[in-house]
C-alpha cells in the first residue's frame, strides 16, 4: 500500500529501496537518494523537511557517513522511509523530492575504502584451473578450505556508464621466447556481485562469521574487467596484479541486503567441512539470477546461488587475521559460473580461451573484447511476498588504448 503510482511488480518498488547518489546534470550538485520506481528521493531534502537532524549522515553527496553508522541506523532509515512512503499524511512533504530517473545522473555512491576481489565459485575456479594449468589439477589445494581472494585497486573502481580503456602491459605467449608490450589483446570482463561494507573494527580485531550481516550493507552488481594475456604472464607466483587493476565497474544502486532476506538461499554444498570460524548458519546463499549482454546480445545467465563460498565467509575470512574493516570496503565474489556453459560468468570460460567463438544477434563473431565493444550486466531477485528485487545496470564500453 502506498500513495505513489507504482505497480506492485515493480523491481525498485517498496520491498527494494536501494540507495544512489545522484545530480540533475553532469554538473550539478550531488545528492543521497533512494530509487523509487522510476523515481528518485532526495533523501537530504526529504529529511531536512521532516526536521530529522539525522539526515546530517547523508549531506556531502556520499553514503559515506551512512555506511559508518552501522546496523542500527540502516533499519531505522528503511523503516522511516518505508512510513514516508506509505502514510497518506506524509504525501504532500515528500511528492515533492521526487525526480525521475530519466532526469538524474548517477554517480559513485561512496568512496571505496578498500577493495578485494575473491574467487568463490567452484565452476569458475575449475574451468580457469583447466584453461591456464592444463596439466595440472584444476583446483589448488587450499581452494575448498578458504576463500581464495586478492586484493585490488580501490581507485579504479568506477560507476556505471564509465568507459574502459584498454590496457597495455607485458604478456607472453607459451610459444614466445620473450615477452611484448602493448594493449591487451585478450581483454575479458568478470560479472560478479560486489558486498558493501559499513561500520568498522579496530585493527587486530575480527569479523566473526555470526556478526557479518551487522557490516554487510548492500550489494551492487561488477564487472571485474580483465585483461587475460597480462594476467597469464604476471599471476605466478603473487597473483594478479595489471591484468586486473585498471578498471572495475560497479552499478550505481546499492541494494540493501535487508530487501534480499528473502532471496537467501543454503550454500549448495560444502565438502570438506570447513574450519570452525568459516561454519556455522551465518553462511548462506543467495538467489540472484544475473545476465550478461555483449553488444545487445544474451550470452550468459549465470546463477548466484551456485557460488561455493558465502559472503559472510568472505568477510570473515577477509578479516580473520585482525585486518580492520572501514565504510566504504567494497569486496567482490568473484565470476559468477555455473555448470553450464550458458552460466559461465566470463568470456575466458564462455569461448574456452578464444576456441569457441561466440556469435552476437548483428552476426558478428567475438572471443575477447574488441574497440567499441559494450558489455551491461543485470540482476534480479525474489522479494517478499512473490515481489521482484531490481538491481538495475551495470555497464561499460571499451575504448582504445592509450
Amino acid at each position: 500500500m502506498t500513495w505513489l503510482d507504482l505497480p506492485a511488480d515493480h523491481p525498485f518498488g517498496l520491498h527494494n529501496l536501494p540507495y544512489g547518489v545522484f545530480s540533475t546534470g553532469p554538473d550539478g550538485e550531488r545528492r543521497v537518494g533512494v530509487r523509487v520506481g522510476e523515481q528518485v528521493l532526495d533523501l537530504v531534502a526529504c529529511a531536512e523537511q521532516a526536521g530529522m537532524e539525522s539526515a546530517a549522515v547523508w549531506r556531502g553527496g556520499s553514503l559515506d557517513a551512512f555506511l559508518a553508522e552501522g546496523r542500527p541506523a540502516w533499519t531505522a532509515a528503511r523503516e522511516w522511509l518505508t512510513e514516508q512512503l506509505t502514510n497518506d499524511e506524509y504525501r504532500d512533504t515528500v511528492e515533492p523530492h521526487l525526480v525521475p530517473v530519466s532526469d538524474v545522473t548517477m554517480h559513485l555512491p561512496f568512496a571505496v575504502a578498500d577493495y578485494v576481489d575473491f574467487y568463490a565459485s567452484e565452476h569458475h575456479a575449475t574451468n580457469v584451473g583447466r584453461i591456464f594449468r592444463p596439466d595440472s589439477a584444476p583446483l589448488t589445494p587450499n581452494w575448498k578450505h578458504l576463500p581464495i581472494g586478492y586484493h585490488g585497486r580501490a581507485g579504479t573502481v568506477v560507476v556505471s556508464g564509465t568507459d574502459v580503456v584498454r590496457p597495455t602491459g607485458q604478456r607472453k605467449a607459451p610459444a614466445d621466447d620473450a615477452p611484448t608490450f602493448g594493449p591487451s589483446v585478450r581483454l575479458d570482463i568478470e560479472a560478479e556481485l560486489g558486498f558493501v561494507v559499513g561500520g568498522s573494527t579496530a585493527l587486530g580485531d575480527r569479523v566473526d562469521l555470526a556478526d557479518a550481516d551487522e557490516h554487510l550493507f548492500g550489494v551492487v552488481l561488477l564487472n571485474d574487467w580483465s585483461a587475460r594475456d597480462l594476467q597469464a604472464w604476471e599471476y605466478v607466483p603473487l597473483g594478479p596484479f595489471l591484468g586486473k587493476s585498471f578498471a572495475t565497474s560497479i552499478s550505481p544502486w546499492v541494494v540493501t541486503t535487508d530487501a534480499l532476506r528473502a532471496a537467501r538461499v543454503p550454500l549448495p554444498g560444502q565438502d570438506p567441512q570447513p574450519l570452525p570460524y568459516l561454519a556455522g548458519d551465518g553462511a548462506y546463499g543467495l538467489d540472484v539470477h544475473v545476465e550478461v549482454d555483449w553488444n545487445g546480445t544474451v550470452v550468459s545467465r549465470p546463477e548466484f546461488r551456485d557460488m561455493y563460498w558465502s559472503p559472510a565467509q568472505m568477510l570473515a575470512h577477509l578479516s580473520v587475521n585482525g585486518a580492520s574493516v572501514r565504510p566504504g570496503d567494497l569486496f567482490g565474489s568473484g565470476t559468477i559460473s555455473g555448470p553450464a556453459k550458458e552460466t559461465r560468468g566470463c568470456f575466458l570460460e564462455l569461448t574456452w580461451s578464444g576456441q569457441e567463438p561466440v556469435t552476437l544477434d548483428d552476426g558478428s563473431e567475438r572471443t575477447f573484447l574488441e574497440d567499441g565493444d559494450t558489455v551491461t550486466l543485470r540482476a534480479t531477485a525474489p522479494g517478499p511476498d512473490g515481489t521482484v528485487i531490481g538491481f538495475g545496470e551495470c555497464t561499460g564500453t571499451v575504448r582504445p588504448a592509450r
